[in-house]
C-alpha cells in the first residue's frame, strides 16, 4: 500500500511539472509572437524581382518566395513551412496578395504561423526596397 501511494504522489508531481513547463513555454510563445512587429509597405519602393525571406519563432519556421511586378505582389510561394498545428495560415498570402499590404488579420488558430508568414514576406521585401 504504501509503494502505491509513493508511487501515485511521484506520478502527480511528475504531472504537476510537466504541467507548469508547457505553462511557461507557451507564456514564452506568445510573449514572443506579441514582440513581432511589421512596417508598412511602400510598394513603390519594391523594385521588379523576385525575392526570399524567411523568419522563425521556435517551433514555427516560414521561408517564402514573394515576385514583384510593376511595384505589385503577384505571388507568394511558402518555399517551407514547420508549422506544429498553422498550417491554415498559409492562406493568409492571398489576402496579402489582394490587399497588396501586410496590415491582414491573422488566421485563427494559427495565429504564430499567421505572424511568421507575414514577416517573412516582409524580410523578402525589404531586400527589394530601394
Amino acid at each position: 500500500m504504501k509503494k502505491k501511494k509513493k508511487l501515485i504522489i511521484i506520478l502527480l508531481c511528475t504531472i504537476l511539472f510537466v504541467l507548469i513547463g508547457v505553462s511557461l513555454y507557451l507564456k514564452m510563445l506568445v510573449k514572443d509572437v506579441n514582440s513581432i512587429t511589421v512596417s508598412t509597405l511602400n510598394m513603390a519602393n519594391i523594385t521588379d524581382g523576385i525575392y526570399v525571406g524567411e523568419y522563425s519563432v521556435t517551433p514555427v519556421y516560414v521561408k517564402v518566395e514573394v515576385s514583384v511586378t510593376e511595384h505589385k505582389i503577384t505571388s507568394i510561394k511558402i518555399i517551407e513551412h514547420e508549422n506544429g498545428l498553422g498550417g491554415k495560415a498559409e492562406k493568409i498570402v492571398d489576402d496579402v496578395i489582394s490587399k497588396q499590404s501586410l496590415e491582414v488579420a491573422a488566421v485563427s488558430g494559427a495565429t504564430v504561423s499567421s505572424k511568421c508568414i507575414i514577416k517573412a514576406i516582409e524580410n523578402a521585401l525589404q531586400s527589394g526596397s530601394k
